[in-house]
C-alpha cells in the first residue's frame, strides 16, 4: 500500500522556511507521532528515513521530517547546534499543531538525535514524552571518548538508544557504560550486527528490510510502553 506524504515548509527563526514531511496512518488515529531529524550526511529523503518512516506508521506512529537549514540551502557544512536546535523547536511546534493531542516523541538518526537532545538539555522540548536516537554519534571514527553525552544528564524525559554492535561512532562498551550511567529513564535496544547506518554484512544472514523492522518494532513498543 502506498503511503503518501503531506509535504510543507517550516520556518526556522533566524534562518529561513525548510521542507517537512508528515506521514500518518490513513486508516486509523496514529497512537505517537516521532519528530524524526536526519542525519550530518543526507536529508530527510534519504531512503533510510524515508523507508523507517514508512515502517513506522504501519505501526502505527506518525512521524515529521524535516531539512535543517544547511541541507535547505544545499551547503554540506552543517549547521552550528544553535541553529540546528532552532529547527528542532521548530519541527516541534509545527508537530504540535498538525496534530494536537498525540502523544510526541523527538529525536532523529545520528546528527539529527544529538541536536535534539542538546534542545532538550538547553530548554525542555514542550509535549516531547521523550527521545528516540537512531544511532547516537557519541564520538568520531576512530576516536572513542564520551564528551558528546556529557549533556544527556541534563534530560529528564525517557531516552531510547538505538545502536549498532558495528557502530564506529559508538563502540558498544562506551555507550552501555553512558545509558547505564544515565539511570532508568535511558533505555539501549542492540541491533546486532548494525554498523552506524544500521547496514548489516551478507553473511549475517539478515535483510536491510528485517533490521528496519527491528528498529520500527522497537519504537513502537517502546512510545506504547510510555503511554502512547
Amino acid at each position: 500500500m502506498a503511503i503518501s506524504p503531506l509535504l510543507f515548509s517550516i520556518d526556522v527563526p533566524g534562518a529561513g522556511a525548510v521542507d517537512a514531511a508528515l506521514v500518518a496512518p490513513e486508516d486509523a488515529p496514529a497512537r505517537a507521532l516521532f519528530v524524526f531529524a536526519h542525519g550530518a550526511g543526507a536529508g530527510m529523503r534519504h531512503p533510510f528515513m524515508v523507508q523507517l518512516s514508512v515502517a513506522l506508521v504501519r505501526r502505527g506512529v506518525a512521524t515529521l521530517r524535516f531539512q535543517f537549514p544547511y541541507v535547505q540551502k544545499q551547503s554540506k557544512r552543517p549547521d552550528s547546534p544553535a541553529v540546528a536546535q532552532a529547527a528542532v523547536r521548530a519541527a516541534v511546534e509545527e508537530a504540535s499543531r498538525r496534530m494536537p493531542g498525540v502523544p510526541m516523541f523527538a529525536g532523529g538518526k545520528s546528527f539529527g538525535g544529538r541536536m535534539t537532545s542538546g534542545a532538550q538539555a538547553a530548554q525542555p522540548l514542550s509535549a516531547v514524552r521523550g527521545i528516540i536516537f537512531v544511532g547516537f554519534p557519541l564520538h568520531a571514527t576512530k576516536e572513542p571518548g564520551i564528551q558528546r553525552a556529557e549533556h544527556l544528564s541534563k534530560v529528564s524525559v525517557p531516552m531510547l538508544f538505538l545502536q549498532g554492535t558495528r557502530d564506529e561512532l559508538a563502540q558498544l562498551p562506551l555507550i552501555t557504560d553512558v545509558v547505564s550511567s544515565l539511570g532508568p529513564r535511558a533505555t539501549l535496544h542492540v541491533v546486532d550486527g548494525g554498523d552506524h547506518s544500521f547496514e548489516v554484512l551478507v553473511r549475517s544472514g539478515r535483510t536491510e528490510e528485517q533490521v528496519r523492522a527491528e528498529l520500527a518494532d522497537t519504537i513502537a513498543a517502546w512510545t506504547t510502553g510510555l503511554g502512547a
